[in-house]
């Protein structure tokens, strides 16, 4: 049988604690959620503006992770990905579909403001 030994016991309590206290903070899960959504909002917009789509529509679209995309038939998501790393984001590839996607996250320690310094990255390394 496996046991965590208590001190890992302790520090996961801890650290469970910690994230319902900034949840509490936050104004509850309701609160939570409509950051998230909002989070989504403005990086579909954004991306949209810079010419992604995403794969699913707008109703369907969860807060949590949202898919784009490749913008063109010469799009590299490596290069892609590269660049974007190299500015202090990591984008995932698309996995959910036979489409040509990439993921990027929406929720997290992540507001509105991360979003837009997100997009500015994605225009300055496609443009």
């Amino acid at each position: 049988s496996f046991d965590i030994p208590n001190l890992c016991k302790s520090r996961m309590n801890g650290a469970f604690q910690q994230a319902l206290a900034e949840l509490e903070e936050e104004g509850g899960v309701e609160a939570r959620y409509q950051r998230y959504k909002e989070n989504q909002r403005i990086l579909r917009e954004g991306m949209e503006r810079l010419g992604y789509h995403t794969l699913l529509p707008e109703e369907l679209q969860s807060p949590i992770i949202t898919s784009f995309l490749y913008p063109n038939e010469d799009f590299d998501f490596k290069t892609f990905y590269t660049a974007m790393k190299e500015k202090g984001f990591v984008l995932y590839p698309g996995k959910v579909s036979d489409a040509d996607t990439f993921r990027i996250g929406n929720i997290g320690e992540i507001y509105g403001e991360d979003i837009e310094k997100l997009l500015k990255a994605i225009e300055e390394v496609t443009a």
